[in-house]
């Protein structure tokens, strides 16, 4: 069984992610486009914690064949580690892809953590949990992550910071990132100075809550014999009750996402359910599709669309054009002379992004075409 709303929710998300990477490269890009800068939460704060969701929604029906009755083999945890696997490498393979017009895949230096390897790890122990555990078991762990999250990060103490110092290199996360991976490895921008990774070890734990949320909600649906507007109410309700739960936890553990904090899993977690329920009420119940067919065909290459947009942005913003102080890198020249010359900064940054996204559903809808699907 394929769930149509889930391959559109995941082209929105891809499309979203596509958008605000490439308007990111400059600093004059509309608010809603940009990461907060720390505690908080804008749109584009949500796209990665998407993707976790969605991971484990897809994972309901890609392990539905296996229970109590009928246990995974040897060769099936296999399969599952080799993905994980592929999805770490390919997180490698961008970290040191282009740099200054060369290929720079320098060991001594690659950083090691970043987006495909968070959900390289999460779909990893994800995986294990719902094979090796029952229901109530999987709802345990879940909360027993966020709430042991929450309790380490506030209250044990961080060698000259002390306990509840959410800063970049204070809090508990970099902390031990710091002890597990060596500084070179770390993350080299966003004010971290590689003593922490937005991405980091530590902060993983949390998200796995992510993917078992997206987990939960396809059990939910699968269950229903048939798609019913009912189902789509209860999504909502699961949806506004996190976003609740999040405002309050806020208070007491700040929705951070460089942190990932458990306050902030909640809430991105609320929207997920909500976007998905809108897509399925449409989709799936309504059966109004018309307008979700590119976003299907975008879902349906998601992985692919990632890294070549990634790939595409290290050598537009990181190959330069001349020599000296007079070099301009390839994504300024394009930004400055096509688009903000005539539309402005701020409109610029924008139009150059959506003129990137169109070029990437042109790719998507020839590899649909073509019936050419990237697994991993």
């Amino acid at each position: 069984m394929r769930l149509t709303s889930l391959d559109v929710f995941r082209g929105i998300t891809i499309a979203a992610m596509i958008l605000a990477n490439m308007a990111g490269v400059v600093d004059n890009v509309y608010p809603p486009l940009s990461h907060a800068q720390w505690h908080g939460c804008t749109p584009t704060d949500l796209i990665f914690p998407f993707f976790l969701f969605i991971v484990g929604v897809a994972m309901t029906y890609s392990l539905s064949k296996y229970s109590s009755e009928n246990k995974p083999t040897t060769t099936v945890y296999l399969l599952l580690l080799r993905r994980a696997a592929i999805l770490f490498a390919l997180g490698l393979l961008l970290n040191g892809f282009w740099n200054k017009g060369v290929w720079t895949f320098d060991f001594s230096s690659l950083r090691i953590m970043g987006v495909l390897q968070r959900i390289s790890l999460t779909y990893l122990f994800t995986s294990l949990i719902v094979l090796k555990l029952p229901r109530k078991s999987q709802w345990l762990v879940a909360g027993g992550l966020l709430i042991g999250y929450w309790l380490t990060m506030m209250y044990i103490p961080v060698p000259d910071y002390g306990a509840g110092v959410l800063t970049r290199e204070g809090n508990f996360g970099a902390f031990i990132d710091r002890l597990i991976i060596p500084k070179a490895h770390l993350y080299k921008g966003d004010g971290f100075n590689l003593l922490g990774d937005p991405e980091g070890l530590f902060s993983t734990i949390p998200a796995i809550v992510n993917v078992l949320a997206g987990y939960f909600t396809g059990e939910w649906i699968k269950d229903k014999k048939q798609a019913n507007s009912q189902t789509s109410m209860d999504l909502v309700l699961f949806g506004l009750c996190c976003l609740v739960i999040a405002i309050i936890w806020d208070v007491a553990f700040p929705m951070n996402k460089k942190l990932w904090t458990s306050s902030y899993v909640v809430f991105t977690t609320g929207w997920a359910l909500m976007l998905l329920a809108a897509c399925y009420e449409l989709i799936e119940v309504r059966l109004i599709k018309r307008w979700s067919k590119p976003f299907e065909i975008m879902g349906l290459n998601a992985i692919a669309l990632f890294v070549a947009s990634v790939m595409l942005i290290k050598i537009t913003a990181k190959t330069q054009i001349g020599t000296g102080e007079t070099a301009i890198s390839i994504y300024n020249w394009i930004y400055q002379n096509i688009f903000a010359s005539w539309a402005g900064n701020f409109n610029g940054s924008f139009l150059f992004a959506l003129v990137t996204l169109f070029l990437w559903y042109a790719v998507a809808v020839l590899m649909y075409q073509k019936r050419w699907f990237l697994k991993v």
